[in-house]
This record gives structure tokens, sequence and C-alpha cells, in this order.
């Protein structure tokens, strides 16, 4: 996973309607840049735009239930609409 922001500015990140190997490619609104997981890579390069060759940072992440996460987590709160 990859943070969302580079240079103190939040990026808003979504799919360009581009695949690259059967991999998505990545548009930024904010600076038009294209945005892909390299091979080998756990974060996000810019592979177009203001930010070519620039990566984002990682971000740790975890995947699991609500159940683990809510006794790990006890006040987390979720709202349902």
């Amino acid at each position: 996973m990859s943070s969302r922001e580079i240079d103190g500015r939040v990026l808003t990140l979504s799919a360009s309607g581009w695949t690259y190997f059967t991999r998505f490619v990545l548009y930024d609104y904010e600076t038009e840049s294209m945005w892909f997981l390299l091979d080998g890579d756990t974060h996000l390069t810019s592979i177009t735009g203001n930010y070519a060759d620039r990566e984002l940072d990682p971000i740790e992440g975890s995947v699991t239930t609500w159940s683990e996460w809510a006794t790990l987590h006890p006040d987390s709160k979720y709202v349902r609409y």
C-alpha cells in the first residue's frame, strides 16, 4: 500500500481506465500524473506527469476481520448506512 501524500500534498487517486500487464494504472486529479505498481515494488511510482519517476511512501496495512479488529481496537466505530 502507498500513502496518498507527496510533498505535503494529498492526492486523489482513481482508476485511470488503463491497464498495463493486467494491472490497473491509477490517475491523480491534482497533477494528472499516472501511478503504477512496478514489478517488485510495494508502493506506487509515477510513470507520467509532474511526479514522473517519484514514488509514494509505503504504508503498512493488514487484512483482518471486523471481529479481530474490534478486539484489538475496542474504541473503533463504524457507521452503517
